[in-house]
């Protein structure tokens, strides 16, 4: 099997108007959809409960069918799928879940060419990037696409986002750089080394990250405080911020 764990650190970094910084310990799943029958074992459960889990209609639409889901999403931008893909994503930790991004990967001849993110917010919405990646290096990629959602109270939905995305079977890093008005506001980056998609991974991950997902809602609460103490201006959601688009 193929599917891994990718074990490491999450970095943010927000420039102007004032710096401000944290990294904490973050894991994420890589799914191989050309084997995703397989995703299962004694302590995770594929469309069902355990100590770990995927769900479908987590990602990109309702189906129960999460390949049905993917080519519905690339119908909508006029493409097909590909031999080989991978979506890179936070599992469910004891039925719960929350997923600030989580990316698709189309590759061709083995070379990611084409990523979807598919970011959430706090506030119920979601919206999916396109962003066509082209090599930058030694199996590192980048593209870039024009910001759409409201993600923080501290930021503008306007701007856009240069990805970049290094992947190898021993190593992803995923970073993402906002730009407004040619000026950098914000980092977020992930860097993880390869873990086994196996039972004892699972508890080692879940003993270490225990109810990520619940961390990850509680984290982000304390640095909008924090944020928010340095006297940032505050900027609310409208609407369409607040559905799922795709």
């Amino acid at each position: 099997m193929s599917h891994t764990f990718f074990e490491g650190k999450v970095y943010h970094k927000r420039y102007t108007p004032k710096e401000h910084a944290f990294t904490y310990p973050f894991y994420l799943l890589d799914i191989d959809l050309s084997q995703l029958d397989t995703l299962k074992n004694r302590l995770f459960s594929l469309e069902g409960f355990n100590l770990f889990s995927f769900k479908s209609r987590d990602h990109f639409g309702q189906s129960n069918d999460f390949l049905k889901n993917v080519d519905e999403l690339l119908k909508r931008f006029g493409l097909v799928a590909t031999q080989k893909m991978h979506f890179i994503t936070l599992p469910r930790v004891a039925n719960f879940v929350f997923n600030p991004i989580s990316i698709l990967i189309l590759f061709e001849d083995n070379t990611p060419t084409l990523l979807f993110a598919e970011v959430h917010n706090y506030n119920g919405g979601r919206v999916v990037y396109p962003v066509k990646l082209r090599a930058n290096g030694t199996h590192t990629y980048k593209g870039k696409a024009a910001k759409d959602m409201y993600v923080s109270p501290f930021l503008e939905t306007k701007g856009e986002y240069l990805f970049f995305l290094t992947y190898t079977k021993e190593e992803l890093s995923l970073k993402i750089d906002l730009f407004e008005e040619g000026e950098k506001k914000l980092t977020a980056a992930f860097t993880g080394k390869a873990r086994l998609f196996a039972s004892k991974s699972i508890l080692r991950l879940f003993t270490r990250h225990s109810f990520l997902t619940l961390w990850v809602i509680t984290r982000t609460l304390w640095q909008i405080l924090k944020l928010w103490r340095k006297g940032l201006t505050w900027y609310s959601p409208t609407p369409s911020d607040q559905i799922r688009r795709y």
